[in-house]
């Protein structure tokens, strides 16, 4: 077991598309305990335990920066803290906020049992008004178990005790933030923001909680750059309720300011809601006046065709791992992104940090929104994935960056999808269920290989030659009619399902590794910059110079554990000048 200073804190206001003046920041030293024979329940830990053992939370107990940096699994872990509530805060319901847990969390307040989470990649809360001890200090236990079970979503987390392929050190227990909100009796509980670029207009639907009342009155001011675009102000008639906006104004010379990479123009939105003149909830947000469509074999943004130029990106830190270990390092990342002449990221296997959405909803990074796996087709597995996925796009929804859904990938947890029409049912499921929720943006099923029903048609191929790229897809009809495999070994639809017209873009290729590095990369390892430059320059220009292929994936950002193919190091030093990069990415074939 290794011992570290802890050098990260994650003191960042963790919702900022929901944000409130009142809450208070869990993270820090917590106490923390493994629980290797799931004792911990019938000896009554969650009463005043004597844990001994500190750890950084965020950051789980395999990472460097939660001062423990122990990989072995352990299947049960728990994790204990003593909290007050702010004296301007005493009164006011308080609400026990996690940004992810993994897997199955449990949590008790001052000994009593609150509840529990099934799910690694969504954020969950508890209303813990009633254990709450105003007074004096409150005692938080948390116990979290976790399992090399290929049924719940793991996306690139290892069910075995060694790194294998490019599955990685597991993530078990609390890896984002956790808080406290406090809230009034009556509150305003969500707010989904619709832009409708068309109309000129936006639509929300807004869900309040508490006791009804008629002495309510709910306050929308939209506002850009400081000035007070709209204003108005509604009494309502029911807890879920919905108004729509015309977003026209003077104020601008172009009257509506639209959201794209180049100009990722932001309006704030403030919501207030008040009980007999008196404001009893006051929320931040902000939403971003773009669209998303598909016309004939194209993805565009605003009604103009874009051409993606995406990079692979696993969201890994050295020490700390899945967790961000700071805004700084969050923002590097996008900045590294959009100077290496890249338009957006396919965050791949990882419902990503919530602020990182921001910044890219901030700097105009398009995302690709990937769910992680599972690997093996079962009811459990069904049921683990769409509970878990349906609350992912729900929370969400309102980033203007994210342009894409990506539930499936490479037929991971659906293997036998070309064939089985069980499998094939799903992921239709998985696809209608998104769009019930979503109907704007493009659903893909599945990435790389196999669709069923998809928007885009996701192709995966890791050939090293700009040659045989060229040769083997200039032949649309018989990549997309299965008369091929498109990367030697797959094909692009599965049984049953046909090309439809759709825009058909390369979500994996490249992943080049350099020799004198210790891991693996895609096909031959390269020795010199030159060589590097050469290899990729031939097959990202092949790609380009196919007419009917509308964007592409480069594997990947940085270095993750074993896999060694990322353009940046994991400690994000690059290993080819960024500028050379980008003259590829901006060249026009």
């Amino acid at each position: 077991m290794t011992k570290t200073i802890a050098t990260y804190q994650r003191t960042e206001y963790p919702r900022p598309q929901f944000q409130r003046n009142s809450w208070k920041n869990l993270n820090g030293t917590w106490k923390f305990a493994f629980d290797d024979e799931n004792i911990g329940e019938k000896e009554q830990w969650t009463n005043q335990p004597s844990f001994t053992t500190d750890i950084q939370v965020p950051f789980t107990y395999e990472t460097k920066a939660s001062g423990i940096g122990e990989e072995a699994f352990h299947p049960n872990v728990w994790y204990q803290r003593t909290f007050e509530i702010p004296e301007d805060e005493i009164g006011k319901r308080t609400i026990l906020r996690f940004q992810a847990s993994d897997y199955l969390t449990k949590v008790w307040v001052n000994g009593k049992y609150i509840g529990n989470h099934i799910g690694g990649n969504a954020a969950f809360s508890f209303d813990i008004t009633n254990e709450v001890d105003y007074k004096q200090k409150n005692e938080l236990v948390v116990k979290v178990e976790d399992s090399m079970s290929c049924y719940q979503p793991r996306g690139k987390q290892r069910w075995r005790d060694e790194n294998f392929g490019c599955w990685y050190v597991q993530t078990t227990g609390i890896w984002q933030t956790v808080w406290l909100e406090f809230l009034n009796e009556a509150s305003i509980d969500n707010v989904k923001i619709t832009p409708n670029f068309d109309a000129h207009s936006v639509h929300f639907d807004y869900a309040l909680s508490g006791s009804f009342s008629e002495d309510w009155a709910l306050e929308t001011t939209i506002s850009f750059a400081g000035e007070t675009v709209k204003q108005f102000s509604m009494t309502p008639d029911r807890s879920s309720m919905s108004f729509g906006v015309d977003i026209h104004s003077d104020l601008h010379e172009w009257k509506v300011m639209h959201w794209t990479p180049q100009h990722p123009n932001l309006y704030d939105v403030t919501f207030r809601l008040y009980e007999n003149g008196r404001l009893i909830d006051e929320v931040d947000s902000y939403f971003g006046m773009r669209k998303i469509s598909i016309k004939d074999g194209k993805v565009l943004l605003n009604n103009v065709p874009i051409y993606q130029k995406l990079l692979l990106d696993q969201g890994y830190w050295t020490d700390t791992m899945l967790t961000p270990p700071s805004d700084d390092a969050m923002i590097e990342d996008i900045e590294k992104t959009i100077e290496m002449g890249f338009n957006g990221v396919r965050k791949h296997q990882k419902l990503e940090d919530e602020r990182f959405l921001y910044w890219c909803d901030k700097k105009g990074l398009l995302v690709w929104s990937e769910m992680a796996a599972t690997y093996e087709f079962s009811d459990e597995a069904i049921e683990n994935f769409t509970k878990e996925w349906l609350e992912i796009v729900q929370q969400h929804y309102n980033h203007p960056s994210i342009i894409t859904w990506v539930p499936f990938n490479e037929s991971w947890g659906i293997p036998n999808i070309s064939t089985d029409r069980k499998q094939q049912q799903f992921t239709e499921s998985i696809y209608y269920l998104t769009k019930s929720i979503d109907s704007q943006r493009p659903v893909i099923v599945n990435d790389g290989w196999e669709h069923t029903i998809s928007d885009i048609i996701a192709l995966h191929d890791y050939e090293e030659l700009g040659e045989a790229f060229l040769e083997r897809y200039q032949d649309k009809d018989k990549i997309l009619n299965n008369e091929i495999p498109h990367n030697k070994h797959k094909y692009a639809f599965a049984n049953g399902y046909e090309y439809k017209g759709q825009p058909v873009m390369i979500t994996e290729y490249g992943g080049i590794a350099f020799n004198d590095e210790s891991g693996w990369g895609y096909g031959n390892q390269v020795n010199t910059e030159e060589e590097f430059l050469n290899r990729y320059r031939k097959i990202t220009d092949a790609i380009k110079s196919i007419p009917y292929i509308t964007g592409y994936c480069y594997t990947q950002t940085t270095d993750v554990q074993q896999e060694i193919n990322g353009l940046l190091k994991e400690d994000r030093t690059p290993k080819i000048e960024l500028e050379k990069i980008k003259a590829v990415n901006d060249s026009i074939k």
